[in-house]
């Protein structure tokens, strides 16, 4: 159940905390007060759209903080599963900036998903937008299916992995039937492309560049031996070379070294300058020797090279790209190869799982049927008790073809009036008797399920009189096992409040609102406005008959 709320910066509100009690809760106030505020900001908290505008002007941010307590072993595993850190008391907060919002359970930042989870538990909020959603035909199944998950939900959650099996079924078979619908020109094309490449033999993919250089260095044997050798016969060649030279240093520097030390080290120097010039022209000497002007070789790899470049354009920019083509092509080939019988194997699995399917949608039909039959009576009764006694409820069952939820349509049917027959909820029902027909289903639904607290918005809007008095009953009977906040205008169905909230707006300064919890003598006070417009004599006694026979 919702402990307390705390607003901070809030539209109207600078700072203010409300307490909530067991049972019915009641908001009251002028029209125009802001007796929504409160019911807003909750379900803001949990995750609804918001926008800057909600900031009280001034102010950097908004703060929504809602202080819930739950004993529900689904409510703590959530808080586990997401590494939240649990309690007696869940704190829901959510910051309000011009540019971004945050969502916080117990201080850890959560999710749209992880919050919406959370609500799904504690708290159902009855607003006009919901009651749009439930006059919807394609909420219906939902809400049959929910109220009757003890009945059917194990079977219609193995129904739906069925389902999905099938659907991933449908599309293998999809995949193998268009690649048995490959001609026999196409599949010749791919044999061609595939022996092609395949016929190439290429071993890597530096093949094109290795051979690149082993042809730049044919085309340049001539120059290559004539540099390299040149330049090894200046190191070593005739007298006067460079060798030579080196020689006659190092016997000057021998020399100088045995009359200064410190040239000893120069003296080395030379020699390693020497050793290297050997090896150097050594080197150079073997290099040359070794350049060859194979002609045959030169027009192998030319040969070579025209094969590797022609693939590159057919298939790729790059030797890689080639290979990675011919791994795709012999897949491709394979796949329609093993096309057919993966088509007949497909198309049995298929037969398989639609009968299985098929029997488990019967089952789920069956039942449906039996809980809609009960769920129309209990939804009748409820009318009943909200002095609409005439009314006929049906939830109509048709077939459909196999979807995710079965094999059925599922749509409610009402009448309030004897002399007409019965028609979908969202053509018939309005006003007044909309907002008791959608109670009576509220009703019923939160007899079933386990949320801790319902919120209603003006779901008294229409009435007045005997019917006030009974939805008045009505509500105060769903408290008994429910917490309910209820925003109401009906002095009777404030009446029966365990706790009653009253919210007003002042104007000096700057506009503020305000939410007082009344005390006994305020909400005498309180009801009397309400039923009256004003405090009479007559009214306050009309007030506090009815806080007598609550």
């Amino acid at each position: 159940m919702i402990k307390s709320v705390h607003l901070k910066n809030y539209i109207l509100i600078d700072d203010i905390s409300v307490d909530f009690s067991d049972g019915l809760n009641v908001i009251t106030g002028e029209t125009g007060s802001g007796k929504s505020i409160l019911i807003n900001a909750i379900d803001i908290a949990f995750g609804a759209k918001v926008s800057g505008s909600l900031i009280k002007t001034g102010k950097e941010k908004a703060v929504i903080e809602v202080f819930i307590s739950s004993d529900k072993s689904g409510v703590h595993q959530l808080l586990k599963d997401n590494d939240i850190d649990e309690s007696d008391e869940i704190v829901v907060s959510r910051e309000i900036t011009e540019t971004s919002s945050r969502i916080r359970v117990n201080g850890t930042i959560v999710n749209q998903s992880t919050i919406k989870d959370l609500k799904a538990l504690v708290l159902d909020i009855h607003s006009q937008h919901q009651t749009y959603a439930f006059l919807q035909p394609k909420t219906h199944i939902t809400l049959l299916d929910n109220y009757s998950k003890d009945e059917y939900g194990e079977i219609l959650e193995k129904y739906r992995e069925l389902y999905s099996d099938y659907l991933s079924l449908q599309k293998t078979l999809a995949e193998a039937q268009k690649a048995a619908d490959f001609t026999e020109s196409q599949i010749d094309f791919l044999q061609f492309q595939i022996k092609e490449i395949e016929d190439a033999g290429i071993e890597t993919t530096e093949e094109d560049e290795q051979l690149q250089n082993e042809l730049k260095i044919l085309e340049n044997s001539e120059k290559l031996k004539e540099l390299t050798y040149g330049t090894y016969w200046a190191i070593s060649g005739d007298d006067g070379n460079l060798s030579d030279m080196l020689s006659q240093i190092k016997l000057n520097i021998s020399k100088a070294a045995r009359m200064d030390s410190s040239l000893e080290e120069t003296e080395a120097s030379v020699l390693d300058i020497i050793e290297n010039v050997k090896d150097l022209s050594a080197s150079l000497r073997d290099y040359s020797q070794s350049v060859s002007d194979d002609t045959e070789r030169l027009n192998e790899i030319q040969e070579r090279l025209f094969l590797l470049n022609k693939l590159k354009r057919k298939y790729g920019g790059t030797l890689e790209n080639v290979l990675e083509t011919y791994s795709a092509l012999s897949k491709e080939l394979n796949e329609i190869e093993f096309s057919t019988q993966i088509l007949e194997d497909t198309k049995l699995k298929i037969k398989k799982v639609l009968e299985e399917l098929t029997k488990t949608a019967e089952i789920i039909t069956a039942k449906r049927k039996s809980k809609a039959k009960n769920l129309s009576q209990l939804i009748m009764k409820e009318l009943d008790k909200l002095e609409l006694p005439k009314s006929k409820f049906e939830i109509r069952i048709e077939p459909a073809e196999l979807n995710a939820n079965g094999a059925d349509s599922v749509e409610f049917f009402i009448t309030t009036n004897v002399s007409q027959g019965l028609a979908p909820l969202a053509k018939t029902a309005s006003g007044g008797e909309l907002s008791r027909v959608m109670l009576a289903i509220k009703t019923i639904f939160a007899q079933a399920d386990d949320i801790d607290t319902v919120i209603f918005d003006e779901i008294d809007t229409g009435i007045s009189g005997k019917a006030a008095q009974s939805v008045a009953d009505e509500i105060h009977g769903l408290s008994e096992f429910r917490q309910i906040l209820l925003i109401t205008h009906q002095a009777i169905i404030a009446s029966k409040a365990d706790l009653h909230l009253l919210v007003s707006k002042e104007q000096n300064k700057e506009t503020q609102v305000d939410i007082k919890t009344l005390n006994e003598k305020e909400r005498i006070s309180a009801i009397a406005n309400m039923a009256s417009g004003k405090e009479t004599e007559s009214s306050v006694d009309f007030a506090k008959s009815l806080l007598k026979n609550r």
